[in-house]
């Protein structure tokens, strides 16, 4: 028999109404399989990357140089497990639903935890993610069509290239939302607003001028429909590093697994601008 918690948890407006705390140990606890969409509503949410301590100077430089693909919003200590600022309760280790294990740039496994992989060299960074501007397009009556199918937003690697430091080097990770060109303006002015969670989209319309050959395939997340009336709005996506990762062959590297997102216990609003 199901317990209360997971019962609770298959209703989406209660899943919403969480605080970031109790999206983060539903997480912890096995609770949230899955995609964090629509988990915590209101609570900034956080890719992650994790990397020897010996490439965490040159991937912070990466970030820095790529900041729409990689907006930096947290820090571990080399072998910490915790980001204080992010949560005083949060164990990076066990508080995403989904991990990714990389070794020498490519996928080893996937696991819903990784506690006896972490190690006292390892340092994890935290990247803002676009489910914080979502928030802010639902407010301003826009759709979204990922949510609206129950689905992953769908993701595409780019010929868009990033500017690289050391051996980070690779191209941009797009995620993709249809809109109708009104809506598509509307947009820009929303997400603008928000540079630390990718900001403004990067592209507008025509897929094929930055290297997408077919929308209904991605390479991360799952299609959705573009309607007759719409065009494709792209974003910077944090699944970026993961593209570089397998560009740059680190010999170890840990990822969220797309679309499963790190919980905070910061508010969406305060990485609003005026």
């Amino acid at each position: 028999m199901a317990s209360t918690a997971m019962m609770s948890a298959s209703d989406p407006t209660v899943r919403a109404s969480w605080t970031g705390l109790e999206g983060r140990l539903a997480c912890r606890d096995g609770t949230i399989p899955g995609s964090t969409a629509g988990v915590a509503d209101g609570y900034v949410q956080g890719n992650l990357a994790v990397f020897p301590e010996r490439l965490a100077d040159d991937f912070r430089l990466f970030a820095e140089r790529n900041p729409k693909s990689c907006p930096v919003i947290g820090e571990s200590r080399p072998g910490s497990r915790a980001i204080p600022d992010l949560g005083l309760d949060l164990d990076l280790a066990t508080d995403v639903p989904g991990y990714r294990i990389w070794r020498n740039g490519a996928v080893v496994g996937e696991r819903t935890e990784v506690a006896d992989l972490w190690r006292d060299d390892l340092v994890a960074f935290v990247i803002g993610c676009s489910f914080s501007f979502e928030a802010a397009l639902v407010e301003g009556g826009l759709p979204l069509r990922h949510v609206e199918m129950g689905v992953r937003v769908p993701m595409y690697r780019t010929s868009i290239p990033c500017v690289p430091a050391g051996p980070f080097a690779g191209q941009m990770v797009v995620s993709m939302r249809p809109l109708t060109p009104a809506q598509a303006i509307r947009a820009v002015e929303i997400t603008a607003r928000y540079p630390r969670v990718h900001g403004a989209p990067v592209h507008l319309a025509r897929p094929d001028l930055i290297g997408i050959r077919d929308l209904g395939a991605p390479d991360y997340g799952d299609p959705v429909r573009v309607g007759a009336d719409e065009i494709p709005v792209f974003w910077a996506c944090g699944v970026t590093p993961q593209s570089v990762i397998a560009s740059a062959r680190p010999d170890f590297a840990i990822t969220h697994a797309p679309g499963c997102m790190l919980i905070t216990d910061r508010l969406n609003a305060e990485f609003a601008m005026a």
